[in-house]
C-alpha cells in the first residue's frame, strides 16, 4: 500500500489509518466532528498527498487541454490562475473531476483524484496523438491543505515573508513562493490554500503550521465537510456514466466558442437539446436517522432517484445528502432508510 511523506507524522499524532484508493492515509486523530467543527471556527490540515500532480509543458498544450476538458482553459489569460473542470469521455461521461493551474506560457499543471490515478494517467499518454506535449507526473512533491477561516492568518505567520501575497491572494489564484507552490484552493468551502512542496520538506512545514495553530484533520471530516458545502465526489456523485449536466455540474462546460471540440461535446449538446433524465439535488432528513448512499428515494409509490453522498452534519445538527433524482420530479418524497421512509426537504447545495 502507497505511503505519503507525511505518514509518519500521522502515526505520532495518533491517526487512525484507514485504507483510500491504495494509499495509508488518516481517517481521523480522535473526534470526527470536533475536526469537522476546527475546521469551520479555525483552521484545518490535511494531508491530501495522495492525489495525482501532472505538469504538462509544450507548444501544443493549450489546444491539447481545449480538447481534453469540458471547461476551456483559454479563461485562464494569466500566469498562475486556475479553474475547476471535468475530463469528459466521448459520450459525456465522467474520467475526473479536476483543477487545472496555467503556470506559464505552454505550461499548466493538473491535480486530480487518487481512485483515478491509473485511468487519467493513461487517458492523458492515449490523448497526445499529434500534439507535441511532455507529461510529467510529479512522484517528488507532497500537498498539504490548510482550511478555515483562520488558515489565511495562519499561514501568514509561517511564511511571514510573503504576508502580503498571502492577504491578497484570491480564489483559484496561485503563487511560487521559493520551493514552494501555494494555492488559493480547496475542498471544504472554507477559505483556505493547497501547498506543494517538496516530499523531504512536507513534515518540518507541517509541524511549523501545528505550532502556529492548524490541527491534522482526517479524511472523515474531510468528507462531511465538502457535503456541507455541497461538493461532488467523484465515484459517489459523477462517474463514467453520468455526465455533469446531470450532476450538477453544467457549470463547468464551457459551450463558447461553438467550434471547440471538446471530448464529448457532441454527446452533451444531444443531451442538452433532449433534456438530461436526472438532476441532482439537496435533501434535508426531517427525522433522526442518517443517509447514506445508494438509499432509493420515492414519490408515493414509484422510486425516482437515489443518495449519491449522505451523511450528517455537524453544522446543522441533521441529515444531509446529495441525491441524483428523475429530472421532472415535483412535490413531496421520501428516502427509504433501511425497512422505512422518510420525508424530506428539498434544497439548492450548498447546505451552509
Amino acid at each position: 500500500m502507497n505511503k505519503t511523506a507525511l505518514f509518519d507524522i500521522h502515526l505520532k499524532s495518533n491517526a487512525r489509518m484507514v485504507e483510500y484508493s491504495g494509499w495509508e492515509m488518516p481517517l481521523n486523530y480522535g473526534s470526527q466532528i470536533e475536526e469537522h467543527n476546527f475546521v469551520r471556527q479555525a483552521a484545518g490540515l490535511f494531508d491530501v498527498s495522495h492525489m495525482m500532480i501532472t505538469d504538462l509543458q509544450g507548444k501544443d498544450v493549450q489546444s491539447y487541454l481545449r480538447k481534453l476538458l469540458a471547461n476551456d482553459v483559454i479563461k485562464l489569460d494569466e500566469p498562475n490562475t486556475a479553474l475547476y473542470t471535468c475530463m469528459l469521455n466521448k459520450k459525456g461521461g465522467v474520467i475526473d473531476d479536476l483543477i487545472v493551474y496555467f503556470l506559464a506560457d505552454n505550461f499548466y499543471r493538473i491535480i486530480s483524484n487518487a481512485g483515478t490515478r491509473q485511468k487519467v494517467a493513461t487517458w492523458l499518454k492515449d490523448s497526445v496523438n499529434q500534439f507535441e506535449v511532455k507529461i510529467t507526473t510529479k512522484e517528488d512533491l507532497s500537498i498539504i491543505a490548510i482550511q478555515g477561516p483562520q488558515a489565511r492568518g495562519i499561514l501568514s505567520n509561517v511564511l511571514d515573508q510573503a504576508t502580503d501575497q498571502i492577504t491578497k491572494l484570491g480564489r483559484f489564484q496561485a503563487f511560487q513562493l521559493d520551493e514552494l507552490f501555494i494555492a488559493c484552493t480547496g475542498y471544504t468551502g472554507e477559505d483556505g490554500f493547497e501547498i506543494l512542496l517538496a516530499n523531504d520538506q512536507s513534515i518540518s512545514f507541517w509541524e511549523s503550521l501545528v505550532e502556529a495553530g492548524a490541527k491534522p484533520i482526517g479524511l472523515g471530516a474531510r468528507d462531511s465537510l465538502r457535503l456541507e458545502a455541497g461538493l461532488n465526489l467523484y465515484g459517489a456523485d459523477m462517474d463514467e456514466e453520468t455526465t455533469p449536466l446531470e450532476t450538477g455540474l453544467a457549470w463547468t462546460v464551457a459551450w463558447e466558442p461553438e467550434n471547440r471540440e471538446f471530448n464529448g461535446r457532441t454527446a452533451l449538446e444531444t443531451q442538452k437539446q433532449a433534456s438530461p433524465a436526472f438532476k441532482q439535488i439537496g435533501l434535508i432528513l426531517q427525522g433522526k436517522s442518517v443517509f447514506r448512499a445508494h438509499q432509493p428515494i420515492f414519490r408515493d409509490t414509484q422510486q425516482v432517484g437515489e443518495i449519491t453522498s449522505g451523511g450528517f452534519s455537524p453544522v446543522l445538527g441533521k441529515s444531509i445528502a446529495l441525491a441524483r433524482v428523475d429530472a421532472n420530479i415535483e412535490g413531496n418524497i421520501e428516502v427509504q432508510i433501511r425497512d422505512k421512509r422518510h420525508p424530506v426537504d428539498i434544497v439548492i447545495p450548498p447546505f451552509i
